[in-house]
């Protein structure tokens, strides 16, 4: 699956539009990730647990966008772009979407 933030894949010709598509997850901290992020932010820094919790949600809400995609039979998505949104306390929702096309 070729999935791109621009209107066209570069090099290749659309040949067919299929629609939006999208996928998501809604991700929640961990207590022990927790406790170590509130004990960084006494010192400073990158929390790492919670770049490595998001950066699994985007892939995982990506992933699902593309298996939309291919279930609709593109071969490509367009136009893809990340959002999130904090739906509770402690619980943050990542969503990819885009449009899905077919080129060759």
């Amino acid at each position: 699956m070729i999935i791109v933030t621009t209107e066209h894949v570069p090099g290749k010709e659309t040949k067919e539009l299929k629609g939006f598509v999208r996928g998501s997850t809604v991700q929640t901290k961990h207590i022990g990730k927790d406790i170590l992020a509130g004990l960084k932010t006494i010192v400073g820094g990158e929390i790492g647990e919670y770049t490595e919790m998001m950066d699994e949600a985007r892939q995982k809400a990506i992933g699902r966008m593309a298996e939309d995609a291919k279930a609709k039979g593109a071969n490509a998505i367009v136009s893809m772009r990340l959002q999130t949104s904090a739906v509770m306390q402690n619980a943050a929702e990542i969503i990819a979407y885009g449009t899905a096309v077919v080129v060759e």
